[in-house]
């Protein structure tokens, strides 16, 4: 697994956590921050899971305004929480981040929502991630 790969993980679990607890992403952040500071050799995957966090954090009413528009019939609130994560990583990889092509992001969040969500979420991350990269 690459060190993206990881990063991406890192990331959705810290997006996933603050869903489901109910608490900011700072705060779910600042908590993994601490266990990457005990993890140095998890440091490559941390820097770039901190920075999915914090573009996810500073661009979250403009990428969760493109999950309901390229969400047909469904709210964010109605989506599975894993789907709601993969959804605003990719997103914000595909927006905001030149260095990641579109085309990677968007098999990242498919392949993980294969293993990690129901099995109608791959093919509607699928869907939506590839309606946003191309009106990007």
């Amino acid at each position: 697994m690459s060190a993206r790969t990881k990063a991406r993980k890192r990331a959705l679990d810290i997006l996933y956590a603050a869903d489901v607890r109910q608490i900011p992403v700072a705060e779910s952040l600042a908590a993994e921050a601490g266990r990457a500071a005990s993890e140095p050799d998890r440091q490559t995957s941390w820097l770039y899971a901190r920075d999915i966090v914090d573009g996810v954090m500073d661009h979250a009413a403009e990428i969760d305004e493109t999950i309901e528009t390229y969400s047909q019939g469904w709210t964010i609130a109605r989506m599975p929480t894993v789907d709601r994560a993969l959804l605003r990583i990719a997103i914000w990889e595909i927006l905001y981040n030149d260095e990641v092509p579109s085309s990677v992001a968007i098999a990242e969040a498919v392949e993980a929502a294969k293993t990690l969500s129901t099995d109608d979420s791959s093919g509607f991350i699928n869907g939506v991630l590839g309606k946003v990269a191309e009106s990007a």
